[in-house]
């Protein structure tokens, strides 16, 4: 989770902030992101599409004249449009009310489509509406209601090898490579326990995966899962690759099997920088003297969720004039992590919570000791401080010894497309 702030600076250039993108499980393609962050390498063969630009709905004419396309714009919404193409509340309610399905169309994004059919009458027959190219919803009218169906539309795929070396930021390299930035995003979340995305990154890094890309009708619209992946990093490689169980478990594995997911994440937010390392011989800012510095200072805003780096249970959930507002969770009886300084706690956190690891538990404050907003987070085993940063994780399970052959068997034909420069279904890009 430490990843996203190192590209806060460059969030806005596709037009959204970082706060919209997706942190789902990087296993597992978010096929529903399409429909709200336009793929790069994503065109369109409609010119009414990119011609025209304004606060109203865009508008394509089909024949016969009673079917009409309308592309959503930004602030748009459904009463919006509905009213611009003259149709009644009493009728979007009828809708709306129709089936659970319909609940969709409450939050609709800028660039879906809308699609109305009117009878002869003028009357509304038939809405079909695409959250994301693969998936529509129809409405068809059935007397004074509407019916609804869900209809897929199954992808075609191709398996392609991309590759990128970095100059600047993980980011920048993926952009200039055609990534889009949830598919950036799942590629650092396979590496984010090995990697600092936001501390560790150096010019002349690589990585290279192997990723689906989807095209309907022959157009492509994104990236499906990331098949395999490799990352080095300061000299240091790491390869990972996704794999489902007989039972449809899904991850990211090492050659030998091994998780790359650990029991706790490195850092517990997503921080801007840190102020104070882990250092016993520390001269306390406030009262200048040397008292050990048990912990990492990450600053972040006022605000910033803090998640549990572990699995475990809430120990403590108080206030001390020093700490501030602090949580301490225990994770067994051989680690135990603390969150300092909160300017408040989550909205389930409280002594004797079983907690997982990612929620949510506070979030960042400057309450007790402390100079501005940061998170004081300290990391204990068997009782001892160790440095957050480089005391090495324990594992999470590996795969189960009688999945192993079949594993090995599927990651084989991978990895020998990860480790050919040359071959023939391989797309390359550098950012030199």
């Amino acid at each position: 989770m430490t990843i996203v702030l190192a590209f806060l600076a460059l969030s806005d250039l596709n037009g959204y902030g970082i706060a919209d993108l997706p942190r789902e499980d990087p296993a597992v393609a978010n096929v529903n992101a399409l429909g709200k962050h336009s793929p790069p390498r994503a065109e369109t063969s409609d010119p009414t599409v990119s011609s025209e630009v304004g606060n109203t709905s865009k508008i394509e004419h089909d024949s016969p004249a009673d079917i009409r396309t309308v592309i959503v714009q930004p602030r748009d919404n459904l009463a919006l449009i509905f009213q611009r193409e003259g149709l009644s509340a009493k009728e979007l309610q009828s809708m709306l009310e129709s089936d659970q399905l319909a609940k969709r169309l409450k939050h609709i994004f800028p660039g879906q489509k809308l699609i109305f059919e009117r009878g002869e009458d003028g009357a509304l027959t038939r809405l079909e509406y695409s959250p994301t190219p693969l998936q529509s919803l129809v409405f068809t009218r059935h007397g004074s209601s509407f019916d609804v169906e869900q209809v897929a539309h199954p992808p075609e795929i191709e398996i392609k090898v991309i590759r990128g070396l970095i100059d600047h930021s993980l980011f920048v390299a993926s952009q200039r490579i055609g990534l889009d930035d949830e598919t950036t995003m799942r590629l650092a979340q396979i590496f984010q326990w090995d990697i600092d995305f936001v501390l560790d990154i150096r010019k002349g890094d690589e990585f290279a995966l192997v990723v689906e890309e989807l095209y309907l009708r022959g157009d492509f619209i994104g990236y499906g899962n990331i098949l395999a992946a490799k990352f080095v990093n300061q000299s240091d490689s790491y390869l990972a690759f996704r794999y489902v169980d007989r039972e449809g478990a899904t991850g990211y594995f090492n050659p030998n099997g091994e998780s790359m997911k650990k029991a706790f994440l490195r850092a517990p937010l997503e921080f801007t920088r840190i102020s104070s390392n882990f250092n016993m011989k520390r001269i306390h800012p406030l009262w200048n003297r040397t008292m050990p510095h048990r912990g990492i200072d990450y600053v972040a805003p006022v605000g910033t969720p803090v998640l549990a780096a572990g699995t475990g249970q809430v120990r403590v959930a108080g206030h001390t004039n020093a700490n501030g507002n602090y949580v301490v969770i225990g994770h067994g009886s051989e680690f135990e992590t603390k969150y300092l300084h909160l300017s408040k706690f989550g909205p389930h956190t409280k002594r004797g919570q079983r907690v997982n690891q990612g929620d949510v538990i506070g979030y960042v404050g400057s309450t007790g000791w402390a100079t501005g907003p940061h998170l004081h987070y300290e990391f204990l085993v068997n009782g001892k401080h160790r440095n957050p940063r480089t005391v090495p994780l324990p594992k999470s399970n590996p795969i189960n010894k009688h999945e192993l052959k079949r594993f090995r068997t599927q990651m084989r034909p991978t990895l020998a497309l990860l480790e050919n420069r040359k071959s023939p279904n391989l797309l390359t890009a550098a950012t030199d």
